[in-house]
């Protein structure tokens, strides 16, 4: 008799609802339809490096769908390729013997984004096989048309800008809302043109902010006494800089992003005439309990996942492409982000109603026929 597979599951990087349904389905799976023992490292990647470890049974898996955040803990520190902690040493030897000899786990499922994809795919090639699951509010994991989060995230973003919006044209004035995203502008798009925001501001267009005031007064001037700007926290004016908050010395990635909101109505107050207010969403973002979406797709990814295990496709990641469960190789989505391109389909929806991305001369141009943009 075959002895049974022994497999790890971590959460790295910031939390994300979701988590706990995708925990769930993994372990659920993997416990019923491969008889296999399933572990979880503690606090992500540090687990596997401080040797923090549990062996989780059916019952610590059950009751945790609705929950946010995550039961095993994360970290966006513990790299183990450069642990902080140990003064930026590699101890990636020592985690595969911890793995492989010390815990003789089969593999490991990693659930995060794209800082932990890229650890994930270096200890694939030192040794530990691994199995993927794409994580992020920011939506911006290659080769997948969604993470989990995101959804959870556009719906509490949405509803923030439909708050603003009444004391906005109560007061007549111009509310600018910051979003997280860090270097894509998924978020801000999406709950911008479900939230009607008239101006989007995104990383990957570099604003103009005489456009920007020039669009406030147009819509005060057509009796519109108000505007809505919805702008992520990684754009950034022409010729500026991005707007961060910190610098986190032990963090793979040491900028955090935010209070571009500031900047953007420091320099609204000197071009227009209507009174402007901000407000930075934050982590309100992340937490809480996961959209009905979100839940569906997590556990479709745990699910997925589990079953790349138990037919040993390691070094692959679980995604979904035109609506389909599919795998991709963790070594693709490794270092790599996809933001919003010119083209997508939602620039050309917010364009179409109206929406200026403060950029002058962008337009949407029709020339007789349906846009390709629509048609995906």
């Amino acid at each position: 008799m075959s002895r049974r597979k022994r497999i790890g599951i971590l959460t790295g990087g910031g939390d994300s609802p979701g988590l706990n349904a995708v925990i769930r389905a993994v372990a659920k799976s993997l416990m019923q339809d491969a008889g296999a023992e399933v572990f979880g490292f503690v606090d992500g990647f540090a687990g596997m490096i401080e040797q923090q470890v549990r062996r989780l049974s059916y019952a610590d898996v059950s009751g945790i769908l609705t929950l946010g955040g995550t039961i095993l803990g994360t970290s966006n520190k513990a790299n183990p390729f450069a642990y902080y902690a140990r003064g930026n040493a590699d101890v990636s030897a020592e985690v595969v013997r911890y793995v492989r000899e010390d815990l003789k786990l089969d593999a490991v499922v990693a659930i995060g984004g794209d800082g932990t994809m890229s650890i994930a795919h270096r200890l694939q090639q030192a040794g530990i096989p691994m199995v993927g699951v794409p994580k992020t509010i920011d939506n911006d994991l290659m080769y997948t048309d969604r993470t989990f989060g995101f959804d959870t995230a556009v719906a509490i973003a949405t509803e923030a800008i439909d708050r603003l919006h009444t004391t906005a044209q109560s007061h007549h004035r111009v509310m600018i809302l910051e979003t997280m995203g860090r270097y894509a502008g998924w978020i801000a798009l999406y709950a911008g043109v479900a939230g009607g925001a008239d101006i989007i501001l995104i990383p990957e267009f570099d604003y103009d902010i005489e456009e920007v005031a020039r669009v406030c007064r147009e819509r005060a001037r057509g009796g519109q006494r108000f505007t809505l700007v919805c702008v992520a926290e990684g754009a950034k004016a022409r010729g500026g800089e991005l707007a961060v908050r910190q610098v986190v010395a032990d963090s793979p990635d040491p900028l955090r992003l935010g209070g571009v909101c500031n900047v953007l109505e420091h320099a609204l107050c000197q071009r227009i005439d209507t009174e402007v207010r901000t407000a930075i969403l934050g982590h309100v973002q992340r937490g809480g309990t996961p959209t009905a979406y979100d839940r569906n797709l997590a556990t479709a990814f745990g699910a997925y996942a589990a079953a790349l295990v138990a037919d040993e496709q390691w070094g692959r990641m679980a995604a979904v492409q035109q609506g389909r469960l599919t795998g991709v190789a963790i070594a693709d989505v490794a270092n790599r982000q996809r933001t919003v391109a010119p083209d997508a389909p939602m620039v050309a929806t917010a364009m179409a109603v109206g929406t200026s991305f403060g950029v002058p001369g962008m337009q949407l141009r029709f020339d007789g026929k349906v846009p390709s943009a629509f048609m995906t």
